[in-house]
């Protein structure tokens, strides 16, 4: 019993009540009768359980007590947010009436049965509760239990206190996603857009930044919240801008000083803010990214006031970390694989020749991984008397060597061909290099295999050799309305190189409107299926196609055969174009007016040559997004090329630089994005990207006479 001068607890009937209506815990227990309750009357209760519900009602904390042997159920109004719609019916009810089948789940009435019983508090530092069967996820919480005695001792009920766990669980629980998606992040590019996608969704931010070090200075990649992003935008490369070595920036002074720094409420962008939405952020985390081969930093910002607990912190330095790690392994797998590159399309010709009547195109797809070279190479140029020399060869392996005994047999290749260039003397001349090469190599055998050929412009007679080599696909072009055909060039087998064969020749005419297109084996072979399925569906392919144009070619060929293969893919394809065709060619800056420029000199152009209005439309509004897009991602000066037949217009933009040189303020300018790649589908008969020696082309095709 309590003394009559011991201070008494506030009497439940003092609690303040709430408006009518109003669903506060307080106002609920004060309007509620007890006395049909294990409790009783409220003027009636224990002095100590009435302090033990006073301590309950006034605590921000969720706390819950269980009372009686009946399992009364008493809770606040922060525990009511736990509940969610089952309040307020669980209150003041047995919590087998209150919780259902959630009473009889581990981690619930067990444990308040087992502390009831013995008296010892329990503490859960981690615990998972599906209070609602079916219903919302599960939520994790930090539990601790303990008895509630009433003043003679007696123990009465069991007080909960709850803290909720559920966004540190999930936040570690995103962390590792994190990991594993990094894991795949091959280039500084992938890794970006892994980053802000993990932290703009696990952090519920409103504003992230990455930055990385470039020669001197520094390119970032920004997100804010709202941002419309599409799934053709995600396909490009991120925007980067530049950054100066502002140390006024928090993304340069954390990735200069490697030190971490958490603003909870101010003006942290203040100083270099570009736009209103940097003005905005007032709560700002800067963390550095370092490895021995980048520097760089991340930033996460809230518009609003955002204390960065112990935790928060700690989980924020973990992510760092393992964001400079896979932008390590990124780093150095972009320097490997530009080598590589740069080594094979060092060995491939630049430019090929452009003749009247006729149209070259070619098209190299590195296979494997993309990081290593390999020994798929293709040529055209032209002869001292005025012919066309043209080849595809096929050296074996994925490596260095591989690639350096490509570029020794094209370079042999080029210098016969101009002393002789009769196919079989060419070949002997070549069988006789790769011979002495595999003497060299001693152990190493070393495989090569060629298709070479010489075209006649003023005739469009071809004579070929094949030292072991797929044979050509020879598109004839329908004429009169007839649809076109295709079939495998018949020529004469051949021993690939190095094995002291004899090599005859076959030829063919190409007709004004066909195409004859020449391809390495990793275009038809596929891992387990025959190699005539492959050139079937080839031929298939080529027959179907819309036009006989060598881009489109090489861009269909490339995708012929289902399935993906581990090889090289090198294709060379020319056409007997009907008629002299008309060019011209655009050279763009990279600055805001460019794509403006583009679309009046095409208007200009496409209209003096009496290109149908609805292609001239359409064109254009293609051209346009490709020039923003080349501009805007690549930062260099584009070059926009049209070509026109009597058949259709085909226009490419190629770029011829890295990522990351647009300034902030041009980039702002340029927003079309990916939303240029759909159009193109859309609108465009055939498509396609192609690599060049220095950059890429992305060109589309449209017919002038659509049925």
């Amino acid at each position: 019993m309590v003394g009559s001068g011991a201070a008494r607890p506030p009497a439940i009937s003092t609690l303040p009540v709430q408006s009518a209506g109003a669903k506060g815990c307080a106002s609920l227990v004060h309007a509620r009768d007890w006395s049909g309750t294990t409790l009783g009357p409220a003027d009636g209760w224990d002095p100590a359980v009435r302090a033990a519900v006073d301590l309950l009602l006034e605590s921000p904390v969720p706390m819950m007590l269980i009372y009686g042997p009946d399992c009364l159920v008493l809770y606040n109004d922060a525990y009511a947010e736990v509940l969610g719609d089952l309040h307020p019916a669980a209150l003041g009810v047995p919590a087998v009436r209150a919780f259902g089948e959630a009473w009889d789940q581990p981690g619930m009435g067990d444990v308040i049965s087992r502390v009831f019983r013995t008296g010892h508090p329990v503490l859960e530092p981690e615990s998972q509760v599906t209070l609602r069967p079916g219903g919302a996820e599960p939520a994790f919480y930090t539990r601790g239990h303990s008895v509630v005695r009433d003043s003679r001792g007696s123990t009465v009920g069991v007080l909960t206190v709850a803290a909720e766990t559920t966004q540190v669980i999930h936040r570690l629980q995103s962390l590792s996603e994190l990991t594993a998606r990094l894991a795949g992040a091959l280039t500084i590019d992938d890794v970006t857009r892994v980053v802000l996608a993990y932290a703009m969704a696990s952090f519920d931010l409103d504003h992230c930044a990455l930055a990385v070090d470039d020669g001197g200075s520094y390119r970032y990649v920004r997100r804010i919240r709202g941002e419309m992003l599409d799934e053709a935008d995600e396909r490009l490369p991120p925007v980067w801008r530049r950054l100066s070595t502002d140390l006024a920036a928090p993304l340069v002074a954390a990735a200069e000083s490697g030190r971490a720094t958490f603003v909870a409420d101010g003006e942290p962008l203040r100083a270099i803010a570009q736009d209103r939405h940097e003005r905005r952020v007032r709560a700002l985390a800067a963390l550095p990214l370092r490895t021995p081969s980048v520097r760089g930093a991340l930033t996460m910002g809230f518009r609003r006031a955002h204390a960065w607990l112990p935790a928060e912190r700690a989980l924020l330095r973990a992510a760092a970390e393992l964001v400079a790690q896979a932008a390590e392994r990124a780093r150095r797998f972009e320097a490997q694989h530009g080598t590589a590159q740069l080594l094979q399309r060092s060995m491939l010709p630049e430019h090929l020749p452009e003749l009247d009547t006729f149209r070259i195109a070619a098209r190299y797809d590195v296979g494997v991984d993309g990081n290593a070279a390999g020994g798929d190479f293709y040529d055209a140029f032209r002869l001292i008397d005025g012919r066309l020399a043209m080849v595809l060869g096929d050296v074996a392996g994925h490596d260095v060597r591989a690639a350096a005994v490509m570029g020794q047999v094209r370079a042999a290749l080029r210098a016969l061909a101009l002393t002789d260039p009769a196919p079989p003397s060419v070949l002997a001349g070549l069988d006789r290099l790769v011979g002495s090469l595999g003497a060299e190599s001693r152990n190493e055998e070393i495989f090569v295999t060629v298709v070479y050929g010489v075209l006649d412009p003023a005739d469009g007679s071809i004579t070929l050799a094949s030292a072991g080599h797929p044979p050509p696909v020879l598109r004839r072009a329908g004429l009169r309305g007839e649809p076109a055909t295709a079939e495998l060039v018949k020529v004469p087998p051949g021993a690939p190189l190095g094995l002291g064969g004899r090599w005859q020749t076959g030829s063919l005419l190409l007709e004004p409107g066909d195409t004859i297109l020449m391809y390495s084996d990793g275009v038809v072979e596929r891992r387990g299926r025959p190699l005539n399925a492959g050139l079937d569906a080839l031929v298939a392919a080529a027959a179907g196609s819309a036009s006989g144009d060598p881009r489109n070619m090489c861009s269909l060929a490339t995708a012929a055969v289902e399935g993906t293969t581990d090889d090289d893919v090198a294709v060379l394809a020319v056409e007997h174009a009907l008629a002299m065709s008309r060019s011209a060619t655009m050279q763009v800056a990279a600055e805001p007016t460019g794509p403006s420029r583009v679309r009046q000199w095409m208007t200009t152009r496409l209209r003096e040559w009496q290109v149908p209005e609805p292609v001239i439309g359409a064109a254009i509004l293609c051209t346009s997004e490709l020039t923003t897009n080349a501009l805007l991602h690549a930062g260099t000066p584009a070059q926009v090329h049209i070509d026109l037949n009597a058949e259709r217009l085909l226009v490419s933009v190629a770029d011829t630089g890295t990522r990351g040189s647009v300034i902030r303020a041009r980039a702002d300018a340029l927003a079309s994005r990916g939303r240029g790649l759909g159009l193109i589908e859309e609108l465009s008969d055939s498509w396609g990207t192609d690599p060049t020696v220095r950059g890429s082309t992305v060109w589309f095709e449209m017919l002038l006479n659509r049925e």
